[in-house]
């Protein structure tokens, strides 16, 4: 029987090039679902994400039980998780986006503004390389493309990528996993990280 894998659907965008990314990886179970039931069944749990950390926080909380049936499946019953772009910002403590923003909590942390500085743009745009700040079975050297104006600081770094200094491009501890760059548009080398992803057993 094809593992479960839920993406969840909760108004936050980029839900078709995730889902045509992991199917390409070899994701057969798959379902696009906004119903908590699915989740709370799901063998694994990818949550997407692109714009502004409060209406995608708003968006994941306003769908009821959701939150609920998430944390069950992951952090109690340890169902493998990935968190993609403002889907890995929401796994913080807070968001500074527009104000300040209650994230899930589940790493210690704060989603901060990068700093324009000279020679730095802001949003991070393009690729940029992945560098492993520690061993872990799904994040691996090489380049990866990245749009955020916003970056995680706090613990659990699992990689960094340079722009005008260090920014986190991934965090994760025990069966949780979150990227700052997209899979998605990351061609071979996203692919293949989704594809370590699907066999991930933490």
């Amino acid at each position: 029987m094809a593992a479960r894998v839920a993406l969840i659907d909760y108004g936050a965008g980029n839900l078709h090039s995730v889902h045509n990314a992991l199917r390409a990886a070899g994701a057969q179970g798959l379902a696009i679902t906004a119903d908590p039931d699915a989740v709370a069944r799901a063998d694994r749990i990818v949550l997407p994400g692109v714009g502004a950390f409060g209406a995608c926080a708003r968006g994941l909380r306003a769908i009821p039980g959701m939150v609920e049936a998430i944390e069950q499946r992951v952090l109690r019953e340890a169902a493998p998780f990935l968190g993609v772009c403002v889907g890995m910002q929401l796994m913080a403590t807070t968001g500074e986006e527009l104000g300040s923003h209650q994230g899930l909590g589940w790493i210690p942390g704060t989603v901060r503004q990068i700093d324009p500085a000279p020679g730095v743009h802001v949003p991070h745009m393009g690729w940029n390389d992945v560098i492993p700040a520690a061993d872990h079975p799904l994040i691996q050297a090489g380049e990866a493309y990245f749009l955020h104006s916003f970056a995680f600081t706090g613990g659990d770094v699992l990689a960094t990528t340079s722009h005008g200094g260090p920014v986190t491009a991934a965090i994760g501890r025990d069966n949780l996993a979150g990227v700052q760059f997209h899979p998605e548009k990351s061609q071979r080398y996203g692919l293949a990280l989704l594809e370590r992803f699907l066999a991930w057993k933490p």
